[in-house]
């Protein structure tokens, strides 16, 4: 353990901060990165450098080059770049790269180098030109924020939905800004800059000036400024060297570090992660990492190479041109395993397990030890926790080992916990791997924004099908949320190869997802003829209907002219719906039937209001009835707009002269606001609940005479309200309350049921009260679920029954049950004779 704690570094008394490798970096790097602008995404994202920028000396001819890599190195995508000069890189929380150019357009790129689309930031942008750019990221989306030459702020906080906000003027400013940030404060983003001794804080409507609590004296400029990967705190380092540390709303105050360097740091970053017992901010020079936080020390690393570093939610990323590492907090639970002489439960679990394996009797003594003092579930727990947050395979198992070694010794450990990690360390693992290159950490996984659907989307954009369907099944997802998801993802991308023939990315497509329940041939369909490849959207579709109308029988002669002309059909159609208005365009079609059916089809995944607008024209009150209920189930949140939706829909009902319709949308109706006056004054969830569901979960809330009064209003049949109390009360194991219930009238269902339910929930004291109840007809079978075999053989004889006599013979056991199939092979025998 000593060891292993080698490269820990303490600050101050409570923390220790460890850096390890994460990848031997192989990139092949022509140029240093302070050569390059370079941008990473975080939670183990990409890194995109475009080589040779218009700010190095270089030859008119040589084209700068745009890279991107995964974060172990690997190459993703290499393209020449062609447009104008770029001021700026950033990620989306997408996982695609903004491109800020110096004219303030950006242009958005995929992983792999695909272009995506383009944007401006407005002409006042392009007039006075881009001369610095930030990407930053809230809880809307990712922004943009950026100062022109004109020193004037532009900013969009969300880039997938573009609206332009320019900043406030700054009084008195005549050059750039020493240093400035974005800032996410009450979900609204700001612009904090520094000029001079001075900060501005500008938000939508003024400019005002804030000064930072218990700042150092002397400053006559700010250098850098840093906000956490949260938004909630702010780092700040002056022109005297001190680093400044608070909160970001520059209220309070945390520390202040003098670090007796005066030189404009490249980067700074905070460290620290979620419930961190020191926070911690990152300042790195030329050569020298310093850590520091509240303590009187720091912690300071040398730099071989020019490095690079990324803010993540728990550490930073540092890379150069051969390694990338991660710095960190130690977590508590490895902090309390692996330091130095610890004696915590987890520490001591750890030794007896090794000891165990040694076959030594040092083992029982450890054990012993975290028994007398009532600690092994403590100490199982945090062998748990500290696999999780380790990064080596063999560390992780070895504290697996010994947590699994500490159930053993307990009787009721729930047993969720350990193989909930086991399952995140073996997709963390995967995912780490050098060739994937997406080093996540157990919290960021778990606890964050990147949850196992976001970690499977990552993958799909890395084309990585492979592995994403290999953890989907290794978790057992749903195949909707899982499998299928990637495989309609995998056909979509697979049609864009215009390298493979129509025919074999068909049946590549036909046998890799066959008839699998949640793809939409529809959109691949679509897809490839987006992509101009007409005959492959035609195959794809002749695919889906081979799989949902023929199954597996061989293609008729002639379906593909079918679609061909379908396919010509759709084409004019959309054709015409551009060309010509609204009103023309439905008379068109209303002198052509296999036309008005395709565009039917089409609108019930597209355009509903258009679909809504067809079904008035042509007097269809029917299919405008199934309309509106469905309207009012898929747009509707609000109670009152679902009862009008329905209204609506049981007045085109009547039209269509279809009373159980309409009959059965009003009692739909009256049902809905029956449920929102009982979540009013009973509280609990009945909306959107069926009938029956209503009146069992009235029952099941004690409300009996409610739930009788809903069965009289909505005329439910006796021996269905039977049933359903029945059901409820065994549910409940409520059982004064069923015999009560059985002796309040003679049952509609009989007596049988209650003895059948109350077996089922392993009563049989409770089953006997209602087997003498049961009518003669039913009584053998009553006797026999109660085990009462004896009696049951006596009936069966009394009633001459021949079926009801093997019945009987068939429960009989050879050893407790001897006499009494004596007894009935006897009566058979009499009754023979006779």
């Amino acid at each position: 353990m000593d060891c292993y704690t080698a490269n820990w570094n303490p600050l101050g008394d409570s923390a220790f901060y460890r850096k390890y490798e994460l990848y031997s970096m192989d990139w092949d790097l022509k140029e240093e990165l302070r050569d390059c602008l370079v941008a990473a995404a975080p939670y183990g994202g990409p890194i995109a450098l475009l080589r040779n920028p218009w700010r190095k000396e270089k030859a008119a001819s040589v084209r700068p080059v745009l890279d991107i890599y995964s974060a172990s190195g690997m190459p993703l995508a290499s393209l020449l770049w062609k447009s104008g000069p770029v001021v700026s890189l950033g990620w989306s929380a997408e996982e695609e790269l903004l491109c800020v150019q110096e004219d303030g357009a950006v242009l958005v790129y995929g992983l792999h180098g695909d272009f995506r689309r383009h944007f401006s930031m407005g002409n006042e942008v392009l007039q006075n030109r881009v001369l610095d750019a930030r990407i930053f990221h809230t809880e809307f989306g990712s922004g943009v924020a950026i100062l022109t030459g004109a020193h004037r702020f532009t900013l969009s906080a969300n880039v997938g939905d573009l609206k332009l906000r320019r900043m406030p003027e700054v009084p008195g400013l005549q050059s750039a800004p020493s240093c400035w940030t974005a800032l996410c404060q009450d979900r609204v983003a700001h612009i904090l800059l520094a000029v001079g001794p001075d900060l501005y804080l500008l938000d939508h409507a003024a400019c005002s000036t804030v000064t930072p609590p218990g700042l150092a004296p002397g400053v006559s400029s700010f250098l850098q400024m840093a906000v956490s990967f949260t938004y909630r705190h702010l780092a700040l380092f002056t022109d005297t060297g001190y680093i400044w540390m608070g909160t970001a709303s520059l209220k309070e105050k945390l520390c202040e570090f003098n670090c007796n360097i005066r030189a404009a740091p490249k980067q700074m970053v905070w460290c620290s992660r979620p419930r961190s017992k020191e926070r911690a901010v990152v300042v790195a020079w030329e050569r020298r990492l310093m850590v520091v936080g509240d303590a009187p020390e720091s912690i300071q690393f040398v730099l071989d190479e020019d490095s690079y570093l990324v803010p993540e939610l728990d550490g930073v990323r540092i890379f150069s041109r051969s390694t990338h590492e991660f710095l960190h907090e130690v977590p508590a639970a490895s902090e309390e395993i692996f330091k130095i002489a610890s004696m915590a439960p987890g520490a001591l679990l750890l030794e007896a397990q090794k000891e165990y394996e040694k076959e030594s009797q040092k083992a029982d003594e450890y054990l012993r030890e975290i028994q007398e003092l009532g600690q092994l579930t403590q100490a199982v727990q945090q062998c748990i926790e500290a696999a999780g947050h380790e990064h080596q395979p063999d560390m992780q198992k070895s504290l697996l080992r010994a947590a699994s070694f500490g159930k053993c010794f307990l009787d009721r450990f729930p047993p969720d916990s350990f193989v909930r990690m086991c399952q995140d360390l073996r997709v963390l693992n995967a995912v780490r791997d050098y060739h994937i290159g997406i080093p996540l950490t157990y919290r960021k996984y778990r606890y964050k924004q990147l949850t196992i659907q976001v970690l499977l989307d990552r993958l799909v954009l890395r084309r990585l099908y492979p592995l994403a369907i290999q953890i989907c099944e290794y978790l057992r997802l749903p195949e909707v949320q899982g499998v299928s998801r990637i495989l309609a993802h995998w056909a979509c991308y697979k049609v864009q190869q215009k390298d493979v023939s129509d025919e074999d990315v068909a049946r590549a497509i036909n046998q890799k997802l066959g008839d699998t329940p949640g793809v939409s041939y529809s959109d691949i369909a679509a897809r490839a003829y987006g992509c101009g490849r007409t005959e492959l959207a035609i195959k794809v579709w002749v695919c889906w209907s081979m799989s949902h109308a023929q199954g597996s029988r061989p293609l008729r002669a002639g379906t593909l002219t079918w679609v061909r002309a379908r396919l010509g059909v759709f084409t004019v159609l959309l054709h015409l719906k551009n060309e010509l208005n609204r009103g023309d365009f439905f008379m068109t079609l209303r002198n052509q039937p296999m036309a008005l059916s395709l565009y039917r089809q089409f609108c019930k995944h597209q355009e509903l209001e258009t679909l809504k607008d067809l079904y008035n024209q042509d007097d269809n009150h029917q299919e405008l009835g199934s309309f509106h209920i469905r309207a009012s189930y898929a747009a509707e949140e609000r109670i009152e707009g679902r009862v009008a939706a329905l209204q609506t829909a049981a007045d085109a009902f009547y039209k269509a002269k279809n009373e159980f319709a309409a009959k059965a949308t009003e009692d739909q109706m009256r049902l809905l606001r029956l449920q929102r006056r009982l979540e009013d004054e009973l509280g609990g969830q009945f909306l959107d609940l069926s009938l029956h569901d209503t009146v069992t979960t009235l029952i099941l809330g004690g409300h009996n005479k409610r739930a009788e009064q809903l069965a009289r209003d909505f005329r439910i049949p006796d021996k269905r309200l039977w049933w359903l109390k029945l059901t409820a009360l065994a549910d409940l194991e409520d059982w004064e309350e069923l015999e009560k219930f059985s002796k309040s009238k003679k049952s509609p269902i009989g007596y049988l049921p209650f003895v059948e339910i109350c077996i089922k929930q392993h009563n049989k004291y409770e089953a006997k009260k209602y087997a003498s109840r049961v009518g003669p007809e039913q009584k053998v079978k009553a006797l026999l679920l109660v085990g009462d075999v004896a009696q049951a053989a006596d009936v069966a004889i009394e009633h001459r029954n021949e079926a009801e006599l093997s019945l009987v013979l068939s429960h009989c056991t050879g050893a407790t049950d001897g006499a009494t199939a004596d007894k009935i092979q006897r009566a058979r025998a009499q009754a023979q004779k006779k």
